[in-house]
């Protein structure tokens, strides 16, 4: 994967990375997809760009507007014709999401993963006898919280609430 820090970039690679950035995630608008690890390279292709993301999750419904807005910021800014693949193989994991992408979404009230542990799946299974992992709230730093769903507004996410403030948050699950 070419990075937006690679020494050997081209001016419009750079240039190419830094439109990137600011392509924001549909769910979760205050991370961009690039601290999210979803775009995964950008290669020059004759004039154009050819760019390659890999979606969170094949089921993922915002895939299509990710892929969407990233060709229209990148032609906004000059690139033109941008090309799109999608790549799901290796899979997205929670590890590509950068650690200012980690604050931003702990600034935004979403409790930001941890690393995937070796040996963990994609796949998480919650039983009676699987407690779910203690986490800080992101609102007032406190561990007393309780998971109230695996599942939160998307699959990715689970629903907690912490018991010192209160108040519900959201928390990206390790993928």
């Amino acid at each position: 994967m070419v990075n937006a820090a690679s020494p050997t970039q081209t001016p419009r690679l750079a240039q190419a990375w830094a439109v990137l950035q600011t392509v924001l995630d549909p769910e979760v608008p205050v991370v961009s997809v690039c601290e999210l690890g979803i775009v995964r390279d950008v290669l020059l292709q004759g004039s154009g760009l050819h760019v390659v993301l890999t979606p969170t999750y094949s089921g993922c419904p915002a895939t299509e507007l990710i892929e969407s807005n990233v060709v229209a910021a990148l032609e906004a800014a000059g690139f033109s014709p941008v090309s799109v693949t999608l790549q799901r193989a290796p899979a997205w994991t929670t590890d590509w999401i950068s650690a200012e992408g980690k604050t931003k979404l702990r600034d935004y009230g979403i409790a930001p993963p941890g690393p995937v542990a070796s040996g963990e799946g994609v796949v998480m299974r919650f039983t009676p006898r699987h407690k779910a992992p203690a986490l800080d709230c992101p609102r007032c730093g406190s561990a007393n919280t309780e998971r109230i769903s695996a599942f939160g507004s998307t699959a990715c996410k689970a629903l907690y609430r912490c018991l010192a403030c209160k108040e519900p948050f959201e928390h990206f699950k390790p993928l």
